[in-house]
């Protein structure tokens, strides 16, 4: 596990994530990087494909409670197979200030390692076997880990969640 140096209350997220990363005995590597503004000048700055970035998204049932959903950055949700996995006929993203509330996270840094509530993990199959760069908990910091320890760590859902990215 690479840790960088804390620079006050930013690095709070990071420390969360880095913590619980290390109570599940998983391997992650922390690395800082340039502000992106997108999801592919990240991948390029990082030096991987958009595939190999990781949305952790923030899903709200309608009954309040949440889940993560984990969706390649080449790729979108597909509401209609999430919704047949969770066995419900409405979920949505909700705004900002609501996943922040309900992860600790701002988007952006979002993961479910370090989240302040251990929400339900949905991970799309097409992570399975893959080295993945996902949120760190911090703006300008990514994290680097195995997609299967990831899922087996979280106790993750793997399933098929989405569908390609319309051109």
């Amino acid at each position: 596990m690479v840790a960088q140096a804390d620079n006050g209350s930013a690095a709070v997220g990071r420390r969360r994530f880095l913590a619980d990363a290390a109570a599940r005995g998983l391997d992650v590597e922390v690395v800082e990087r340039l502000a992106a503004r997108s999801l592919e000048e990240a991948a390029g700055i990082l030096g991987i494909t958009p595939a190999d970035i990781v949305k952790s998204l923030v899903v709200k049932h309608k009954d309040g409670s949440f889940l993560f959903a984990l969706i390649p950055g080449d790729r979108q949700i597909s509401w209609p197979k999430l919704r047949a996995l969770v066995g419900v006929n409405k979920l949505s993203l909700p705004p900002p200030h609501v996943a922040l509330d309900a992860t600790g996270y701002e988007r952006g840094t979002i993961t479910p390692l370090g989240s302040t509530k251990a929400w339900p993990v949905y991970a799309d199959q097409t992570i399975a076997g893959r080295r993945i760069s996902m949120g760190a908990g911090q703006h300008g910091f990514s994290a680097f880990v195995d997609a299967d320890a990831l899922t087996a760590a979280l106790g993750a859902t793997v399933a098929d969640i989405s569908d390609p990215n319309p051109m």
